[in-house]
């Protein structure tokens, strides 16, 4: 049975709305191509727990677009590469699971493009209590400082660079408080130590929220002495469910979303046109003109019937990273001359996104914004 402050989405909507647009994901270990059993092996973990589906169903096709395209363009030196897809459900079961399985497979180089946060996050803890010395590349993670990290390079912008962004970007640097609705009970529990520690960086006093029911409800049960602008920490279809909720506030809100956040599902399932609300975005837009993006549009339509999304960029772009530094060694290269080859951290420029660090800090946090208007158009 559902834990009661399980979203309503994953009856209403991700059975009904999302089900429809969600192909099956890979069966675990399925491998996405076919060369040889010998040959170097990429595994992308990827979490399919309700909660997590909508960022790595996305993630996980770019990353396939990418790896596909790759070892049709001659893999490592001539070597296909494998892209093996380790599905987990969230537990700390499973996710062991995953990692025993690769610390089985001694042709695994690096793990590369993990998702959601969640998962990623845990991964880098759990890598950092195992003697396992993989590189952990490009995942999906958004937290700033993880204990532990040593083995795990991100390479897309952190919660802090999103939310400062976005309240750059909306002229609101002076707000005295800022509200965060948490899409859940766990969420919050989660997420809100870091939170709370963004808006102190921030000089922002913080009134946090969390539903003990559906996310309409707490939506309809805010006060006018509920902060107009309010940081929404949860995926799409639960911000759907809350911006539904606001239609009946006389006050106008603003909702701020981060990049779990895809606007293009939000407006299908039926946002509230009555509340603006934006999103940041971790990479650049998908219909940039940059290098990058124009080879991702053009590989996600020739192998894929998929429209483009920032999430699907991201995997694609995680993947080219991974890719990069991988052609700079010997096909033979081991796991450990992988993971050093990583840790160097040098510069790359792909194709104009650019990734740079500074010591083993990422230093180039790109961040977008993107908003839905009431018309149902998506502006940059």
């Amino acid at each position: 049975m559902p834990s009661p402050t399980c979203p309503p989405r994953r009856r209403l909507l991700l059975g009904a709305t999302l089900g429809a647009l969600l192909p099956a994901l890979p069966v675990q270990a399925q491998k996405v191509a076919t060369p040889s059993p010998r040959a170097p092996e990429i595994v992308q973990i990827v979490d399919i727990s309700a909660s997590q589906l909508d960022v790595s169903r996305d993630f996980l096709i770019g990353s396939r677009a990418a790896w596909q395209d790759f070892n049709a363009r001659g893999g490592m030196r001539g070597r296909p590469v494998q892209h093996t897809v380790l599905e987990v459900d969230g537990s700390p079961a499973s996710l062991r699971q995953a990692l025993d399985s690769v610390r089985a497979s001694p042709q695994c180089l690096a793990l590369c493009g993990t998702a959601g946060d969640r998962t990623a996050a845990s991964l880098v803890q759990l890598l950092g209590q195992e003697a396992l010395d993989i590189a952990h590349v490009a995942p999906w993670l958004h937290q700033d400082v993880i204990a532990g990290a040593e083995r795990t390079f991100p390479i897309f912008a952190s919660r802090q660079e999103q939310i400062a962004h976005a309240l750059r970007s909306l002229s609101v640097i002076g707000v005295a408080e800022l509200g965060v609705v948490y899409a859940s009970a766990p969420e919050q529990v989660l997420y809100h130590p870091e939170v709370s520690r963004i808006a102190r960086d921030l000089g922002l006093r913080l009134a946090p929220y969390a539903p003990n029911g559906p996310l309409q409800q707490l939506g309809r049960r805010l006060t006018p002495q509920t902060p107009a602008i309010l940081l929404f920490i949860g995926g799409t279809p639960e911000l759907a469910q809350f911006t539904l909720g606001l239609e009946q506030q006389d006050r106008q809100r603003y909702v701020i979303g981060l990049a779990d956040v895809n606007l293009q599902t939000l407006n299908q399932l039926g946002q509230s046109r009555n509340t603006p609300v934006m999103a940041t975005q971790v990479v650049p837009m998908v219909t940039s003109s940059l290098p990058i993006v124009r080879a991702y549009r053009e590989t996600l339509t020739r192998l894929f019937d998929e429209p483009p999304t920032p999430q699907s960029l991201a995997g694609y772009i995680a993947a080219r990273y991974a890719q990069e530094v991988l052609l700079g060694l010997e096909p033979a290269a081991t796991r450990a001359q992988v993971l050093q080859a990583f840790q160097k951290r040098s510069v790359l420029d792909l194709a104009g996104f650019r990734i740079s660090f500074q010591s083993q800090r990422r230093t180039s946090a790109y961040v977008t914004q993107s908003m839905l208007g009431a018309n149902g158009r998506i502006l940059g």
